[in-house]
């Protein structure tokens, strides 16, 4: 590495260091895991109700739609908006300030930055609905799927697309097995520990299986060429409903999901 860009590297990590530092950016960060929260005890609570029988999109636009919906849901959507936004560069702003050029290195300059999009994509979301429109997350999945299948080698790609998806469920379920997520957290004594624990492996575990079905929907569609089956979030918890005693299995799901949610205030409060 030349020293010019050595120079310019310590630049950016310094200013990354001085914006992380700051008490404003720290505080929007930590709103943003707290509206993470929220969304997802949502979109547990629209599991629950169509495992009953009800109706309602489990996803993040089911469970935008429905803060929408609320009085002041406008100025909440907005409140999200700018909390997430906020999340998602601080997650940039961590990967930035890894050091180092060893393979995990860029590993956890990778995980960092992926964490990142991934907060800044629900932004966009919100965003979408503060402004007065509305999305459908599983047409998007489907139109995403149907793009790629019309590819040469699309079958393979959407393949990747969903064997990666899997891995990112997988990683949730060995995390919250593993209790790593503790590792995330500063919790001031042991009954705060006990209480994060049983959240966290509820939640991880939940969300870790929800996705791990949304990557097997994209294998699915990949084998049989047909886009319709990868249907997002929503169809994948549908699908589970589908399955013998999957109305059990929905009911766990969107318990642990709500615990995830609650997980999320709790990393609000004392992230580390």
């Amino acid at each position: 590495m030349s020293e010019k860009t050595e120079d310019a590297v310590d630049s950016v990590r310094s200013g990354a260091s001085t914006l992380r530092s700051s008490r404003v950016f720290q505080t929007l960060a930590r709103g943003g895991y707290a509206v993470n929260g929220l969304i997802h005890m949502l979109i547990g609570a629209i599991a629950l109700t169509v495992a009953f029988g009800g109706q309602g999109e489990a996803d993040q636009g089911g469970a935008l739609a429905q803060v929408a919906s609320y009085p002041f849901g406008e100025v909440i959507l907005w409140v999200v908006v700018v909390a997430l936004a906020a999340l998602g560069l601080f997650q940039f702003v961590d990967a930035a300030l890894v050091r180092g050029r060893e393979k995990s290195d860029w590993a956890d300059r990778a995980k960092e930055a992926g964490k990142g999009i991934a907060y800044l994509a629900v932004g966009a979301s919100a965003l979408t609905y503060a402004m007065g429109g509305s999305s459908d997350s599983g047409n998007q999945t489907q139109g995403l799927s149907a793009s790629l299948l019309a590819t040469p080698g699309g079958v393979v790609l959407l393949v990747v697309v969903g064997v990666a998806t899997m891995a990112i469920g997988g990683y949730f379920v060995v995390k919250g097995i593993r209790r790593k997520f503790l590792d995330d957290l500063a919790l001031p004594n042991a009954r705060w520990k006990r209480s994060a624990t049983v959240l966290g492996v509820a939640g991880y575990v939940s969300k870790g299986v929800a996705i791990f079905v949304v990557g097997v929907l994209f294998v699915v569609a990949a084998a049989t060429a047909d886009a319709s089956e990868a249907s997002g979030l929503d169809g994948a918890l549908k699908s589970l409903a589908a399955l013998p005693a999957g109305g059990a299995l929905l009911v766990a799901i969107g318990i642990g999901l709500i615990a995830y949610g609650v997980y999320c205030f709790v990393r609000a409060r004392f992230r580390a």
